[in-house]
């Protein structure tokens, strides 16, 4: 029955087609040529960017300022100078453990445990049912990609960094306030998805050579530079160099997919499935460069919070 239907719809067909040639002759005097462009198959889909997942423009955040939680993670000198209209301000610091102990103590910086950042975000009255928005400035050390990254770390992943910061927001003359926001506490629910997002010095010591290391410092530092206190000069064994403010244009805001993979596959960082360990001085520039390796398809980027003055200030763990 099957052969039948067959055969019926290929008569059927040839059928079509000898009417179709006769019609073609008669109009144009037997030429074979189509009239119009030949037809072109589909055309090839362009890579999707996950850049709207990480990064808000500022036009974006002007055009509805009341729809969003925004975070100024600037110094608070800084923030008192002048901010966004609405911005809270909440540095780096705010969120970690830096009460105690000084840069080069064993995990000095990193995060606080999930629950007390969960309670420190409700202090500030983040509505986490809001998309929250973070800015610095990009000429500093990444402190909105380092708040993002800690966002979602526990759970809250409407979360994005403002391109170009508040020197863009200013030069495309939107408005600016030194008046100080106060928001009404609220209750926020964090969940504990640090493994994900973040790697430990046990973790990262115990099998080295499991990780592609890049080392987000300058090349100043990376070579041996101790600026900062680090207790030793150098880099992790085997970490590459692609320093932190090679991801930015001239105006700050961060550089375009195709440019920014050139610059990790440059550096050897071409393969997305592997396993990926950002770090700087105190996991601040590292955790922004981990965001936008992430919203490239490096699904396994993470950041080294503890980083190089936790490294350094281990006589055990080896610095080249």
């Amino acid at each position: 029955m099957k052969n039948r239907w067959l055969v019926i719809l290929l008569s059927f067909v040839l059928a079509l087609g000898m009417l179709g040639g006769l019609a073609g002759c008669g109009s144009n005097g037997g030429s074979e040529e189509p009239e119009g462009p030949a037809a072109e198959g589909p055309a090839a889909e362009e890579p999707v960017s996950a850049r709207d997942e990480y990064l808000i423009s500022i036009p974006e955040l002007a055009a509805g300022m009341e729809s969003f939680v925004i975070i100024d993670a600037r110094s608070p000198e800084a923030y008192a100078a002048g901010h966004l209209a609405g911005a809270i301000n909440a540095p780096w610091q705010t969120f970690a453990s830096v009460g105690e102990g000084a840069p080069g103590d064993p995990e000095w910086g990193t995060l606080l445990p999930v629950d007390e950042i969960g309670a420190k975000l409700g202090e500030l009255g983040v509505d986490a049912s809001k998309t929250i928005v973070v800015y610095t400035d990009p000429t500093g050390w990444g402190e909105d990609g380092r708040i993002v990254w800690m966002l979602r770390a526990v759970g809250i992943d409407d979360s994005l960094m403002l391109d170009g910061g508040y020197p863009a927001w200013v030069a495309a003359g939107n408005e600016t306030t030194t008046d100080a926001v106060t928001l009404e506490a609220t209750t926020v629910a964090v969940v504990d998805d640090l493994a994900e997002y973040n790697v430990t010095t046990d973790e990262l010591s115990a099998d080295l050579e499991a990780f592609t290391i890049v080392d987000s410092r300058s090349t100043k530092e990376y070579e041996g530079a101790t600026d900062f206190g680090e207790a030793r000069g150098g880099q992790i064994a085997g970490a590459v160099s692609i320093p932190y403010p090679e991801v930015f244009n001239v105006d700050g805001t961060v550089k375009s997919d195709e440019e920014l993979l050139a610059l990790l596959e440059g550096a050897g960082v071409d393969d997305k499935a592997a396993e990926y360990v950002f770090y700087c001085t105190k996991g601040i520039r590292s955790a922004h460069m981990s965001l936008l390796a992430r919203m490239l398809g490096y699904e396994n980027a993470r950041n080294y919070d503890a980083s190089f003055y936790t490294w350094a200030g281990n006589p055990d763990l080896p610095v080249e």
